[in-house]
C-alpha cells in the first residue's frame, strides 16, 4: 500500500477543516491528526470497509481539538468538547444537522474501547487508528515500508511527551473522564513501548 494511493477528500469543507486544525494544533498534534486519518483510511481500504472519506478525514483532524487550550473544557471530557467544536464547524460549513451530529459522534466514540464497524465504520476506523497512534496497538497490520513512509511525511516530533502531559492534566481535572481512565490503566507504560516511536 502507498500513502499517495489513499483517498484524500478535496472538498472546500475538508480544506477549511485542515486550516482550522493547523491554526489550533501544535505541529506534533497536527501530524498526529493527519496520521490518524492515514492509518484509518489504510485500514479501511485493506479490510474492505466502506467509509465516508470526508467525514473520517474531518473527524481525524478534530478528534483531539477539545484538548487544546482554546477549546479545553473543565466540565466535559476532551472528546465531547471536540465533538461540539466539530459539530459547530460542520453546521457553519452548511452540513445538514444529521451529518454534523455524525461528525461529533465519530469523535466522541474514538475514545470508546470498541466501536462496531457494522454500525459506525468511521468511528470504528478512527478508534483503531488512534489506538495505533498512541500505544502502537496492531501496528504490525501496516507494512514496515508503509509505516516508514507515513512517519517520514508526518513526523511524530514530541507527540509522546505532549500527549501524556495532556492526558495527565485532563485526568487531574476530570477524574471521571476517559482520559483519566486511560492514565489509571497504565497509559504511560503502554505509550513507552509504542513501536511507532522506536522506529520514528
Amino acid at each position: 500500500m502507498s500513502l499517495d494511493a489513499l483517498p484524500v477528500p478535496s472538498s472546500m469543507t475538508s480544506a477549511a477543516a485542515l486550516e482550522v486544525a493547523t491554526a489550533y494544533h501544535s505541529p506534533a498534534l497536527l501530524n498526529h491528526s493527519l496520521r490518524a486519518y492515514v492509518w484509518a483510511a489504510a485500514c479501511g481500504v485493506a479490510d474492505g470497509i466502506s467509509f465516508d472519506a470526508e467525514l473520517l478525514y474531518i473527524a481525524a483532524l478534530f478528534h483531539d481539538i477539545g484538548s487544546v487550550p482554546a477549546f479545553d473544557s473543565h466540565t466535559v471530557a476532551f472528546e465531547e468538547a471536540g465533538g461540539h467544536v466539530a459539530q459547530v464547524f460542520a453546521a457553519g460549513a452548511g452540513w445538514p444537522a444529521k451529518r454534523s451530529a455524525r461528525l461529533s459522534e465519530v469523535i466522541v466514540r474514538h475514545m470508546w474501547p470498541r466501536v462496531e464497524v457494522s454500525t459506525d465504520p468511521e468511528g470504528h476506523l478512527l478508534a483503531r487508528a488512534t489506538a495505533n497512534e498512541v500505544i502502537g496497538k496492531d501496528a504490525e497490520q501496516y507494512s514496515a515500508g508503509f509505516r516508514a513512509e507515513v512517519l517520514e511525511r508526518y513526523p511524530r516530533l514530541d507527540l509522546p511527551e505532549q500527549f501524556l502531559t495532556c492526558f495527565q492534566a485532563q485526568a487531574a481535572r476530570k477524574p471521571n473522564s476517559s482520559a483519566a481512565g486511560a492514565v489509571r490503566s497504565g497509559l504511560a507504560d503502554r505509550m513507552a513501548s509504542n513501536p511507532l516511536d522506536s522506529s520514528a
